[in-house]
C-alpha cells in the first residue's frame, strides 16, 4: 500500500486506472475472497459491509460508480428521507488481513462517501473525504505538505465485565474472571498459556521486559502484522499503566494516509487480540488511579521539499518563526479543539494532573507537562527534517479524521493570523504554583467534556473545519452523551454516599 500522491482532492473525484489494476492486481495475488468496504462514522467507529472480491477485480464498476448503502443507519450521516448514499473505494487505500486465510481471506478497502446520482462532490457527512481531505486542501492551497506521525496506546485485557467492575485498584476490571492482574500473561511459545506470577505496580511499567511484561509477544505479533500490510514499525513497549498498557508506533504520513492507518491498527490489534480471547480497548482511562492511553500527535510542514519548521538560526529549538505561528493558533484554539481531539467523558478523566497528561496550554523544548512540545533528540542540518511540534492533548478515543483537520486547521489558522504564542515554560509546570502559572500565562484545558463543548460552541473555527452538518451532529451527539453520563449513577457513588 502506497501513500496518495495526487493533487489533493483528485483522489476524491476519480479514481486513477493504474492505481485500480494494482489494487486488482494485489487482490487475485493474495487469493482474497472478500473485501470490507470500510469507512468511519462521526463518533470515529470503523463501519464495513464485505462483497465478494469478484466484484472488484471483474471489471470497474465498484471503482467507477461506487456501491449504494443505507446512510441513515450511520451515526451522523443522513435521515431516513435522504438515506441512500454512495460508498466509491480508494484503490490507494487497500490493505490486505493477514490473520485471515482461505475462504475467508479478506481484504480492507477504505473509501470516500458520496452523494447519489452519480456525485464526484464529497457528501457532507464523511469524515475523510469532507473534513480530513478538505482540511489537506486548505494547506495545499497555502503551499504546504503536511505530515502527521501518532503515538497510539491502548490497553489489552483478557476481559472486560462492565457488571463488576471494582473500585479497589488493585482488582482488575475483568470482574473475577481469569488474571485477578488485569493483562494477558503470554508464553511465547503458546500464547494462550498463562504463564503469571509478576506484579507490576501502578505507574511503574513502563518499558519493562520480559516475563514481567505479559504483552510483549501480543506486541511483536501486531507489529508483525502491521508490517505485513505497509506499515513501517518503528518501536513498541509496554506503557506505564500496570495492567497491560501497549504503545506501538509506525512512521508519519500525509494525513490522510495516517488517519486511515489509525482505523486499520486498531482493527488489526482488535483482531489479533481477539485470536488469543482477550479485549484490545482504546477507551482513554479504564484503570482508576493509574496512567490512561493518549494519542500524541507529531506534526511538520513541508513547502517544496523542505521542512519550514526548522530554522538552524534559532538558539532556542531551531525553529522557524512559521513553526511558531502555527504553535501560536493551536493555543489559542486549544480549548475547543480539545472536544474534537479528547471527544469522550472518560477522556477528562485522563485530563488530570498527577499522571503525565498534558492539562496546561503552553509550549515548551523537551518538556512533557506541556500541551505542546518540540522533541530536541537530534539538532543541526542532517536532521532538519526531524524537526517537528508534537501535540499531546489527543487521546485514541477521538475520531481520526476530525482530529488530523482539526490540528492542522487551528495552526494553519495561526500562521495566517500570525498569532504569537508568547515565551515557552522550560519548567515541570506539575511542580508550578497557582499564581507562578498565572504569571506565566498559563491556563488549563477543559476538565470535562461539557466544558470543551461550550469552548468548540464559542470557536468558529471549528465549525468551518467540520462543515455544518457534521458540526451540528457531533455538537449534539456529544450532549446527549454527556447528558445521558450525567444521570448515570455509577459504583463509585453507592460506595461513596450509600451511608449518608
Amino acid at each position: 500500500m502506497t501513500s496518495t500522491k495526487k493533487s489533493v482532492m483528485e483522489g476524491a473525484m476519480a479514481p486513477n486506472l493504474d492505481t485500480i489494476d494494482a489494487a486488482k492486481r494485489i487482490l487475485v495475488d493474495k487469493k482474497v475472497k472478500w473485501v470490507l468496504c470500510a469507512f468511519t462514522d462521526i463518533r470515529g467507529i470503523f463501519q464495513s459491509f464485505s462483497s465478494p472480491v469478484k466484484h472488484f477485480t471483474e471489471g470497474d464498476q465498484y471503482f467507477d460508480v461506487g456501491i449504494g448503502f443505507d446512510g441513515s443507519s450511520i451515526r451522523g450521516f443522513k435521515e431516513l428521507h435522504t438515506s441512500d448514499m454512495i460508498f466509491y473505494p480508494d484503490p490507494e487505500a487497500l490493505y490486505v488481513l493477514p490473520w485471515t486465510e482461505g475462504d475467508q481471506k479478506t481484504a480492507v478497502i477504505i473509501g470516500d462517501i458520496r452523494e447519489p446520482y452519480g456525485s464526484r462532490e464529497a457528501a457532507d457527512c464523511d469524515p475523510r473525504s469532507y473534513v480530513c481531505k478538505k482540511a489537506l486542501q486548505k494547506a495545499d492551497a497555502m503551499g504546504f505538505v503536511p505530515y502527521f506521525g501518532p503515538e497510539i496506546e491502548f490497553f489489552v485485557f483478557k476481559s472486560i465485565d462492565p457488571s463488576h467492575l471494582h473500585y479497589d485498584i488493585f482488582v482488575s476490571p475483568a470482574g473475577g474472571s481469569g488474571d485477578s492482574w488485569g493483562p494477558p500473561r503470554v508464553n511465547p511459545e503458546s500464547p494462550e498459556t498463562d504463564v503469571g506470577g509478576y506484579i507490576l505496580r501502578p505507574k511503574e511499567a513502563y518499558f519493562r521486559n520480559p516475563p514481567e511484561d505479559t504483552t510483549n509477544a501480543y506486541r511483536n505479533e501486531l507489529a508483525n502484522t502491521l508490517e505485513e500490510m505497509g506499515y513501517t514499525i518503528e518501536m513498541h513497549h509496554h506503557e506505564v499503566s500496570t495492567k497491560g498498557q501497549c504503545e506501538l508506533n509506525y512512521r508519519y504520513g500525509e494525513i490522510v494516509e495516517t488517519a486511515d492507518k489509525i482505523q486499520i491498527y486498531k482493527l488489526a490489534a482488535r483482531n489479533i487480540a481477539a485470536k488469543h480471547g482477550w479485549i484490545a480497548t482504546f477507551m482513554p482511562k479504564p484503570i482508576y488511579l493509574d496512567n490512561a492511553s493518549g494519542m500524541h500527535c507529531h506534526n511538520s510542514l513541508f513547502e517544496n521539499g523542505e521542512n519550514v519548521f526548522w530554522d538552524p538560526d534559532d538558539d532556542y529549538a531551531e525553529l522557524s518563526q512559521t513553526a511558531r505561528y502555527y504553535i501560536g493558533g493551536l493555543l489559542d484554539h486549544a480549548a475547543a479543539l480539545t472536544a474534537i481531539t479528547c471527544p469522550t467523558v472518560n477522556s477528562y478523566k485522563r485530563l488530570v494532573p498527577g499522571f503525565e497528561a498534558p492539562i496546561n496550554i503552553m509550549y515548551s523544548r523537551r518538556n512533557r507537562s506541556a500541551l505542546i512540545r518540540i522533541p530536541m533528540y537530534l539538532r543541526g542540518e542532517k536532521y532538519r527534517n526531524r524537526r517537528r511540534i508534537e501535540y499531546r492533548g489527543v487521546d485514541p478515543s477521538t475520531n481520526p479524521y476530525f482530529a488530523f483537520a482539526a490540528i492542522l486547521s487551528a495552526g494553519l489558522d495561526g500562521i495566517k493570523k500570525k498569532i504569537d504564542p508568547g515565551d515557552p515554560v522550560d519548567k515541570d509546570v506539575y511542580e508550578m504554583t497557582a499564581s507562578e502559572k498565572a504569571d506565566a500565562g498559563i491556563t488549563q484545558l477543559p476538565t470535562t467534556l461539557r466544558d470543551a463543548l461550550d469552548a468548540l460552541e464559542s470557536d468558529d473555527l471549528f465549525k468551518e473545519v467540520l462543515g455544518s452538518h457534521l458540526y451540528d451532529g457531533f455538537v449534539e451527539y456529544k450532549s446527549q452523551e454527556w447528558n445521558q453520563y450525567c444521570l448515570y449513577v455509577t459504583p463509585w457513588e453507592i460506595m461513596k454516599y450509600l451511608d449518608y
